[in-house]
């Protein structure tokens, strides 16, 4: 059965990246297999930059970013086939080419329209070179333009899928053993209009591949072993999570752990395929499996940290109580500024809302619920979600550390701490 593999910006940073890459691939040729590779490095944030320079005419700014791009990949076409000339220095240069012209043809577009033309070129740059390395190695390679495999809306930053029309583009695209090449984050609409599909979207393609082909199962390759049950940069003694759900790990991303999105995952426990996160770094490790099987979820206590967060109590000016009308209202409000609650507790005369600290979101925001309200703030906070938790853990990690505000279920419990108090590495007490 075909298998499809995601490989992100880190695995293929550079021509020797490229090159483990392929070493990895060879290990996989005789099976079906559909890969999905993101921008090489940080060639999105240099596209975003590049967009930046554009639309706000400072042309000496955007020519430098430009050549800079053009600059560093064919810097990895030299180290790996030798010289800068060439059919795939020259595929790169036409991407080069077509990537300016299209800035001069849409500067007067609305940005989201300008963003997908742009940024799309990280992942047609990065799958030209690789493609053509793979088979430089010997391994029979197709390069397929993503544009025309994943068909979306006009929805432009965050494009919808049309999956009835991308299950017919993708069928029988695993038909012989050839591995196949393709970008991840980006789509196109019937039309043939660029797109791109938000956040985590490059996860979201293999996805996508993955459901309309029925594939066996999707891996993702990063460089860590696997999933954690906390951020080993925070906690010195965090463990790897081999096997949780399909339903803790949308848990987990609720509340702010680093793990794979929901909207990831949502295509594939669809077709119960199961998503693997391996080191590309260390093919031997042990790798996290993300799967229908639930009963590994509470074996093992997972935690995540949400700093800078600020903490909105909003109570009505009447003393009447928070009802349901109003608690319609604010959070209402909280959805039009694009904001999202890691923790929500209400009474009978108070709402309390813990937000992430996003000025340009949160001030406007707060502005609004004080012209009705009355608000209190505090800021600077970090927010403790444990899964699965019991009542000394609870207690262990809350030693030492204000309480602000709590919220429990039967697993989940969240607890609200000054940030002062929760600077530097934290321990899972066992």
């Amino acid at each position: 059965m075909t298998q499809v593999f995601k490989f992100g910006g880190a695995s293929i940073q550079d021509a020797a990246a490229i090159r483990r890459l392929g070493e990895l691939l060879a290990r996989f040729r005789s099976r079906p297999l559909i890969v999905v590779v993101s921008a090489m490095g940080k060639t999105t944030n240099a596209l975003e930059a590049l967009l930046a320079a554009a639309r706000e005419g400072e042309a000496d700014d955007y020519r430098d970013r430009l050549e800079t791009l053009r600059r560093d990949h064919l810097a990895a076409v030299e180290s790996l086939f030798g010289a800068r000339t060439g059919p795939v220095a020259e595929r790169v240069e036409a991407l080069i080419t077509e990537l300016d012209r299209r800035h001069r043809r849409h500067a007067g577009r609305e940005r989201p329209f300008h963003y997908d033309q742009t940024v799309c070129f990280g992942e047609l740059l990065s799958t030209t070179i690789v493609s053509a390395w793979l088979e430089e190695a010997g391994m029979a390679t197709e390069w397929l333009d993503a544009r025309e495999l994943v068909v979306t809306d006009d929805c432009h930053q965050a494009a919808n899928v049309d999956w009835q029309a991308t299950a017919e583009k993708v069928r029988g695209l695993a038909a012989d053993d050839r591995i196949r090449v393709t970008q991840g984050f980006i789509g196109g609409t019937a039309e043939g209009i660029s797109t791109t599909l938000g956040r985590e979207g490059s996860d979201y393609s293999a996805a996508i591949l993955a459901h309309c082909l029925e594939a066996e199962e999707v891996t993702i390759w990063k460089d860590v072993p696997g999933l954690f049950n906390a951020d080993p940069r925070r906690f010195d003694n965090a463990v790897q999570l081999e096997r949780i759900s399909y339903r803790e790990a949308i848990e987990l991303a609720w509340h702010g752990a680093k793990v794979i999105h929901p909207k990831t995952l949502g295509p594939l426990q669809q077709k119960a395929i199961p998503l693997t996160v391996r080191s590309f770094q260390d093919l031997e490790a042990p790798p996290s499996t993300i799967g229908r099987d639930t009963r590994f979820d509470t074996q093992t206590p997972s935690l995540v940290l949400r700093e800078a967060q600020t903490l909105l109590e909003v109570r009505p000016r009447d003393f009447a109580f928070m009802d349901e009308a109003r608690q319609h209202d604010i959070l209402g409000r909280l959805v039009e500024a694009g904001l999202h609650a890691g923790l929500v507790d209400t009474g009978a005369m108070r709402l309390s809302l813990c937000l992430d600290g996003h000025p340009e979101r949160l001030e406007p925001l707060v502005a609004s619920l004080c012209a009705d309200y009355a608000v209190e703030r505090r800021d600077d906070l970090t927010l403790l979600t444990v899964r699965h938790a019991d009542d000394a853990l609870l207690a262990a990690l809350g030693a030492g550390r204000d309480s602000l505000a709590e919220r429990r279920n039967a697993d989940t419990a969240q607890r609200l701490f000054p940030g002062s108090q929760c600077r530097g590495t934290w321990h899972i007490p066992t």
